[in-house]
């Protein structure tokens, strides 16, 4: 392997991230804002790695004799394919020869955010469990060989419905590892989550730009496929679950809605919140 495909800092550390391969638990907690991770690791009984490069902050330490690490990843499916591949290659590539080990982990990744609701039922400071990220920023279609983690069907139908145009990236459908929905969400509002690749018109939003569809959020809320619809926007967890899928790990986003787009109802001190959804997702992880 190159020395410019997977970057090594002279510590041995990866290059984005700052980690050596020890520095990593098989349960890893991501979140967007790094100051979340002070949050959660105030939780942790011990704490024994710390450290911080750019937007990814980590914390590895145990809760109720399980180790955990949590990680940020800052905004976006960018961020997000840097995070994955390199705490992959952390598990599983032998970082002085460049080779990938030859009995890989699986690692355990749950997304804990905030995302925006787009059901009038779900309001501000409710929790939504991803069952199905649909990918509107198209990272996954630059790796080869990931047909067969989607589901067409959804992606398919949702493109009909929303009339997608070409010059956008083909959305894409993946599904949430089955066992961790049920070990986490068993009493969580589960629905189809939208990944984005930015928040104002990508999302819906104005201000002195108008989005190419002005009924995009109704749209979006009007669709129903097998029983199911679309809950939330938010900006990750397509990448997560796609990258999961491709690499054998298991991923699963909870979010905290702390903006209804429908109602327009806004929740300003969605911190609380968040803490009580990490602490259900450690107790959950650890039991």
């Amino acid at each position: 392997m190159k020395k410019t495909e997977l970057i090594i800092n002279p510590d041995g550390s990866l290059f984005h991230l700052h980690l050596l391969p020890g520095d990593i638990a098989e349960k890893i907690i991501i979140v967007g804002d790094p100051g979340r991770v002070d949050m959660i690791a105030e939780m942790l009984d011990t704490v024994r790695v710390r450290k911080s490069n750019r937007e990814f902050s980590t914390v590895t330490g145990t809760f109720r004799d399980c180790e955990f690490t949590i990680i940020s990843s800052g905004i976006g499916t960018d961020n997000i394919d840097i995070l994955l591949n390199e705490l992959d290659a952390l598990a599983n590539i032998d970082l002085t020869t460049g080779m990938a080990v030859e009995e890989p982990r699986s690692l355990t990744f749950v997304r804990i955010g905030t995302t925006g609701g787009l059901q009038a039922d779900l309001p501000a400071g409710s929790f939504i469990a991803t069952t199905k990220a649909v990918g509107f920023d198209g990272v996954l279609h630059f790796y080869e060989g990931y047909e067969w983690c989607l589901d067409h069907m959804l992606a398919d139908a949702l493109a009909t419905h929303l009339e997608w145009p070409d010059v956008l990236a083909y959305p894409y459908a993946v599904d949430a590892d089955a066992a961790l929905i049920e070990r986490l969400a068993s009493d969580i509002t589960r629905g189809i989550t939208i990944s984005t690749p930015g928040f104002y018109a990508p999302q819906g939003r104005r201000l002195r730009l108008e989005p190419f569809d002005s009924e995009l959020n109704d749209n979006i809320t009007s669709f129903r496929f097998k029983g199911q619809r679309i809950t939330n926007y938010e900006m990750e967890s397509s990448a997560i679950y796609g990258l999961s899928k491709l690499l054998n790990h298991k991923a699963l986003t909870i979010c905290v809605v702390i903006a209804n787009r429908v109602t327009g109802e806004f929740l300003s001190d969605y911190k609380p919140s968040v803490k009580k959804l990490a602490e259900h997702v450690l107790t959950g992880l650890s039991s």
